[in-house]
């Protein structure tokens, strides 16, 4: 029974994108804590993120995993790309994903490249316009590769 949870773990591969230690003064001192932000996917065209929030950062890590794995969507592709360009405005910040022709490669950057990879994109390029923040960033891409669709 062990293993057959081990195998379903090795089906989604993880990346940590970006740790953070917060810190918030109360009346005895500071208040640490370490937030997580992690993305899931398994190549095939299901990915996930999670944040997760803890005192110590392993459990954070944890938590965002167990988080992004009960939501993950499925990104449409044909030919290893997305079909369609899609553009989005989350917050402050405004994603451009277009698709590329056979060999490109990921022309994206920040959290961008990483989602798209674990989602199992090999081309597309792309530009994220307004915001350097990386947890939004991540929100808006997910919220873009919602939108997309396959032609019937």
């Amino acid at each position: 029974m062990f293993n057959r949870y081990r195998q379903e773990d090795k089906e989604f591969q993880e990346k940590v994108v970006k740790i953070r230690r917060v810190s918030k003064k109360t009346t005895g001192g500071n208040y640490v804590t370490f937030s997580a932000l992690v993305v899931v996917g398994n190549k095939k065209g299901r990915v996930g993120i999670g944040l997760g929030r803890s005192l110590e950062v392993p459990p954070a890590i944890q938590k965002a995993i167990s988080y992004a794995k009960k939501h993950m969507i499925n990104v449409p592709m044909r030919n290893k790309t997305i079909p369609h360009e899609v553009r989005v405005k989350f917050k402050a910040a405004k994603i451009l994903l277009k698709p590329a022709p056979e060999g490109t490669g990921l022309k994206v950057g920040s959290v961008t490249r990483v989602i798209l990879d674990l989602a199992g994109v090999e081309n597309a390029s792309g530009k994220i316009i307004g915001s350097r923040n990386q947890i939004v960033n991540t929100y808006a891409v997910m919220k873009a590769l919602s939108l997309l669709r396959t032609k019937f």
